[in-house]
């Protein structure tokens, strides 16, 4: 596309990242997500999705090949920067949720940036209005049903006002009303996003581009409409039609 930013905002280029028994999980993974586009990676489980995005803010380090955010490339001197930029959302939201209350929790990113009071109560006040937890502040998290946790651990990412979001199956584990809270929430967003999920029918709805990674590999990369309409492709890869493309029965 000719209006496509030279420079992509997310850029994975020939990643390969063994763990320390020698598994390779990912091998020579090339990816790109542009400012205000939002890309799918899709996959069965243990396909290396979860390994890929802890690349991203440099909880991991590749053993081959770069990662770049904003044309930075992810090293020792630049995670710190990077890590404000990339906002990860764990799939497990008791990753995320440690403290006393929700407003301690959320409040935890920006005070250890170093930024005021002020600016911090700022802060955790608009995450907690945008996920519909201004309420629940002086609440424990551990005490939120699992929807809501859910949805408090994007707070913690969404006070930090990164540029990108990067989701761990934002949805998993939701109920029905509770995935529908998450994904209209997402969508109302409108933020620069990588959203790694099995769910054809968020995928569907989220993003513009999508990519499979199947064995540590991207096996297919393109728009949503070319990858999520491929059924041969996404059952090769454990993977199904999203709802709205399925033809009728």
């Amino acid at each position: 596309m000719t209006d496509t930013p030279a420079t992509p905002l997310l850029e994975l280029a020939d990643v390969t990242y063994r763990y320390p028994d020698g598994t390779e999980a990912l091998r020579d993974v090339s990816l790109a997500v542009h400012d205000g586009r939002s890309l799918a990676l899709l996959g069965p489980n243990g396909a290396g999705k979860s390994t890929l995005l802890l690349h991203l803010n440099g909880i991991l380090r590749a053993a081959a090949g770069t990662v770049r955010v904003d044309g930075r490339q992810v090293d020792d001197a630049s995670v710190r920067d990077i890590r404000r930029d990339v906002g990860l959302v764990f799939q497990d939201p008791d990753d995320q949720l440690f403290m006393t209350t929700l407003y301690e929790d959320v409040a935890f990113g920006p005070l250890n940036l170093g930024l005021s009071a002020e600016e911090t109560d700022r802060r955790v006040h608009a995450a907690l209005h945008d996920v519909g937890l201004a309420d629940a502040a002086s609440r424990p998290g551990h005490h939120l049903s699992f929807g809501q946790r859910k949805r408090a651990a994007l707070a913690t990412v969404l006070v930090m006002e990164p540029r990108v979001l990067v989701l761990d199956e934002p949805t998993a584990n939701l109920d029905p009303r509770s995935r529908r809270q998450m994904v209209d929430l997402l969508r109302s967003l409108g933020t620069t996003a990588l959203v790694a999920t099995h769910d054809m029918d968020v995928a569907w709805e989220l993003c513009v581009d999508a990519a499979v990674l199947d064995g540590g590999t991207i096996v297919a990369y393109g728009s949503r409409e070319e990858i999520l309409t491929d059924e041969a492709l996404l059952h090769a890869h454990g993977l199904e039609l999203p709802w709205a493309v399925r033809s009728p029965q």
